[in-house]
């Protein structure tokens, strides 16, 4: 059994519906694998999480309410719906989507016990912060994993934030900076654009333009300090000018448009 049977698997083991057999060689994976003890005991506090809250009732029309709700995200994310027993690996992204949708339908369920609507809509509001949080510390997590694959997962979850904390800006950009994969680093300046107006990540675009060494991200990080007509990357382009090992494309496009920013 390998790394990838574990992770489709992980759900069935953890609620005992998996042979005799097939549970002992799970479990002596996991024993001996620490990425995978690692999803295992992840897997294991999500879920308890859930399965440990107390059973609350909501009234009947918000109940109707959520449902109703629930059915009109439900139609419009059909397409991109994985079935998780079909997958050829468990997918962190939609399993934390998931986690997210189950800690907001507690939260329904929690504010229907409430007559006051003010008090409801603070708790909500609590709640809702505690999703926030659960997503950035998943986030967090799989930007560390020792996969790839995994990190590059843990990037692109950048999206389910309309407005990242520093937290998560700063550790995106130690990814685009240190990260030893460079589909990882192209991954985190791709998604670090979308907040260039900060100047956490316009720093660090500087600073990646004096350290990058892959021709494809140079030629990304200058397209974007252009854009915003950044004079700190004045410096670092002169200096890839400069610089013999640069790849002559790069300096072309340097040339083509250093003009837009002095």
């Amino acid at each position: 059994m390998n790394c990838k049977d574990i992770e489709i698997k992980i759900i069935d083991f953890i609620d005992k519906q998996l042979s005799e057999s097939e549970s002992k060689l799970m479990q002596e994976h996991i024993d001996s694998c620490i990425s995978c003890k690692a999803n295992y005991e992840e897997t294991m506090v999500l879920m308890g999480a859930f399965k440990n809250e107390e059973q609350i009732t909501p009234s009947d029309d918000l109940r109707k309410n959520f449902l109703n709700q629930l059915d009109e995200e439900k139609q419009l994310q059909q397409t991109q719906v994985v079935q998780l027993n079909q997958a050829p690996s468990f997918n962190w992204k939609q399993a934390f989507q998931i986690a997210a949708s189950f800690l907001l339908l507690f939260l329904g369920f929690f504010a229907g016990n409430y007559t006051s609507k003010q008090k409801a809509s603070e708790e909500i509001a609590v709640l809702q912060e505690q999703t926030i949080e659960l997503k950035e510390n998943m986030m967090l997590a799989m930007m560390d994993n020792r996969s790839a694959s995994k990190r590059i997962q843990g990037v692109q979850y950048l999206d389910e934030f309309s407005n990242p904390d520093e937290t998560i800006v700063k550790a995106l950009v130690a990814r685009m900076l240190l990260d030893e994969n460079t589909n990882v680093r192209l991954t985190a300046v791709n998604a670090l654009q979308a907040f260039i107006a900060s100047e956490t990540v316009k720093n660090g675009f500087v600073k990646a333009l004096g350290t990058e060494k892959d021709p494809g991200i140079q030629i990304t990080i200058i397209q974007a300090l252009v854009k915003i007509q950044e004079k700190k990357a004045l410096l670092p382009m002169q200096r890839l000018l400069e610089n013999n090992e640069t790849q002559l494309f790069v300096k072309e496009e340097i040339k083509s448009t250093i003009s837009n920013i002095i």
